[in-house]
């Protein structure tokens, strides 16, 4: 065949074996891991599939191992919810630079109704992915044990909830992010702090608000309940949250705010009750999202290192594939002061 014929077709193993001079089973083991291969043999190799262009075929691959090499990015909440939170997009992106350093593709996947995760764990379970990178579990949602029971490899992103399977996850520590910011807020003089909690059906909503009542009995404040505020992580539950509390306790100075979109909505309602913050009322966050630096002002606020979450998310996944037991993986918080507290 003509060097110009070849260029019309896509190269092959065969194309990179003849272009490394070694054989197509080196070539073989050199894209499955490299085992059993000289050093020598594996650059050349390496350097043959960047000349020809080689691209692996996983559909004839999987074939053969048994595996997709591909991994799922499973978000159990509702479609609208993960265009308005922020903190979702960031998770996703940082995951697929992960997995692409590997190689591997990820897959969307979004089951925020019955139907959609009757459709998403079907094709889950007839093993058209390797692994699951769970986002954003309930108490009792049936996806984790579903999972389980079919032997697919998972990782949460925060420790599962009323979860009887040994399920391998990544966290940022809540409970020590909300008791930072608790400590400052009381720092600076405030005594009247309430708090507008995320899901209770969540661990960071469980965690984050069992730090604000820890830090309040650690610094001398009563807990009172007309002094928290339940919300869902939307900007709308926010501004819900804040008008009752003002209703309950118009003499808060202070608002815990369990995530920076909600905070975004209680700085929305102050600012339309004619509350100034911070001089009248702290508001502090918690994500360090986009919403912390948008919001004016801009958000004291909890910082999750994402980056590390994603990495840790991908890490553990990939050694649960290969066969290695769950982990958990606690990461430290960070307290980022900025205009609003």
């Amino acid at each position: 065949m003509s060097t110009a014929a070849a260029r019309r077709r896509p190269a092959t193993i065969h194309d990179v074996a003849r272009e490394a001079g070694v054989s197509r089973g080196t070539v073989s083991r050199v894209l499955n891991g490299g085992h059993y291969v000289s050093p020598s043999a594996k650059a050349a190799v390496d350097a043959a599939i960047r000349r020809t262009g080689y691209v692996v075929n996983r559909h004839a691959r999987s074939l053969i191992t048994g595996k997709s090499d591909s991994v799922a990015f499973l978000l159990t909440e509702p479609q609208e919810r993960f265009f308005e939170d922020p903190n979702f997009n960031v998770l996703l992106r940082a995951c697929t630079q992960a997995l692409a350093a590997q190689d591997i593709p990820l897959l969307l996947m979004i089951a925020g109704t019955e139907d959609e995760r009757r459709r998403n764990l079907r094709y889950i379970e007839a093993g058209h992915v390797d692994g699951v990178l769970l986002v954003s579990s309930h108490t009792g949602d049936p996806v984790v044990a579903r999972l389980h029971e079919a032997g697919v490899p998972v990782v949460a992103c925060g420790k599962p909830l009323g979860q009887t399977a040994k399920i391998g996850y990544v966290a940022a520590d809540d409970r020590d992010g909300a008791r930072d910011m608790v400590r400052h807020l009381h720092a600076s003089g405030r005594r009247r702090i309430a708090t507008v909690t995320g899901p209770l059906d969540t661990p960071g909503g469980v965690e984050r608000l069992a730090g604000y009542r820890e830090t309040l009995a650690e610094v001398g404040l009563p807990v009172d309940e007309n002094l928290i505020a339940a919300g869902d992580y939307s900007r709308a539950s926010g501004e819900d949250a804040a008008r009752d509390l003002l209703e309950r306790a118009p003499d808060i100075d202070a608002v815990f705010v369990a995530s920076d979109l909600m905070a975004q909505g209680v700085l929305d309602t102050l600012a339309r009750a004619g509350r100034r913050v911070p001089e009248d009322i702290a508001v502090g966050g918690f994500d360090d999202s986009p919403a912390a630096l948008s919001s004016r002002p801009s958000l004291t606020t909890i910082r999750q290192p994402w980056d590390r979450i994603s990495t840790e998310m991908v890490r553990t996944l990939l050694a649960r594939i290969a066969g290695e037991d769950p982990a958990a993986v606690i990461l430290p918080t960070e307290l980022v002061r900025r205009e609003s507290a």
